[in-house]
């Protein structure tokens, strides 16, 4: 071990200049920073989010939704760019008040005397959705229950990939090696889990697609195709071959194809879609 030795105060106190990528929006407390309406289009669902793994998991959704002709899926995908700290506007909190992507507004009631309702936390929202609309969660049964056990079980893991690993490997001011080896060694194993399930499986929680693969694939998928954190190589993620074969078989839905572009600003700018408002806007976008 080569780290530093950190011998913690007797008190915490936050050190506003830490470091690290995330720093200038990291903060101890919760609430607004700031006053601003969030956007409101057309669509029945109001979508608030950006092409993170968790924001992803939920354009996916509204797109398979979509492709299977359910038109009262339509949404508003709306840019919240949580590097700018867009999070914390007021309109933002008062749709998730941990100001955390992504956020919706179920607008779909209001026409028949409801009122618009918040859901918030990409599991909550899958949910919701597939309830809703009686697609990709059985409806009773052991086999309902095995989808929700694995959209559990990524919504639990997620932090050791992403706010862990993802965090000391990739975005911390300095490297140390006990944080990445620990972490490391976490991913390797969520890995070896779903590539023992996959073995026995086609998808996460069975033989039929599902919110499951959905919450799943954009972080765990996404990584073993070498687009998240650029550490396949270090993680030799060539080794889960079951995980290999169904992250491309996702990667190839065009629904897939779609969802991870919404609200996408980095990288190449022809899969980069700000905000997404109908079909059409992919148009020249997606080969």
């Amino acid at each position: 071990m080569t780290d530093s030795t950190y011998t913690p105060p007797s008190v915490w106190t936050w050190d506003s200049a830490n470091g690290g990528k995330f720093a200038n929006i990291n903060r101890p407390i919760s609430g607004s920073t700031h006053e601003k309406d969030l956007p409101v289009g057309e669509h029945p669902f109001q979508l608030y989010s950006l092409a993170t793994p968790n924001g992803v998991k939920v354009t996916i959704m509204f797109e398979e939704l979509l492709a299977l002709g359910i038109k009262e899926a339509e949404y508003d995908g709306w840019l919240v760019n949580i590097q700018e700290g867009e999070q914390f506007g007021s309109g933002f909190v008062s749709a998730n008040p941990n100001s955390k992507i992504p956020a919706l507004f179920d607008h779909s009631e209001v026409a028949s005397g409801g009122d618009k309702f918040r859901v918030f936390e990409s599991g909550s929202i899958l949910l919701h959705l597939a309830e809703k609309f009686g697609h990709f969660l059985p409806t009773s049964g052991s086999k309902r229950t095995e989808v929700l056990n694995w959209l559990f079980w990524q919504m639990g893991s997620a932090p050791f990939l992403g706010g862990g690993f993802g965090h000391f490997y990739a975005y911390a001011p300095e490297k140390y090696e006990y944080p990445i080896n620990r972490y490391a060694m976490e991913v390797k194993r969520q890995l070896d889990v779903l590539d023992k399930q996959l073995a026995k499986h086609k998808y996460i929680a069975g033989d039929e697609y599902s919110i499951a693969d959905m919450a799943i694939f954009p972080w765990y998928g996404v990584l073993c195709l070498g687009k998240l954190y650029v550490a396949a190589e270090f993680l030799q993620v060539h080794e889960y071959t079951h995980v290999m074969r169904w992250a491309k078989q996702l990667a190839a839905r065009p629904a897939v194809v779609k969802g991870r572009v919404v609200n996408k600003v980095w990288g190449d700018e022809e899969f980069q879609l700000p905000e997404r408002h109908s079909d059409a806007d992919f148009v020249d976008l997606i080969k």
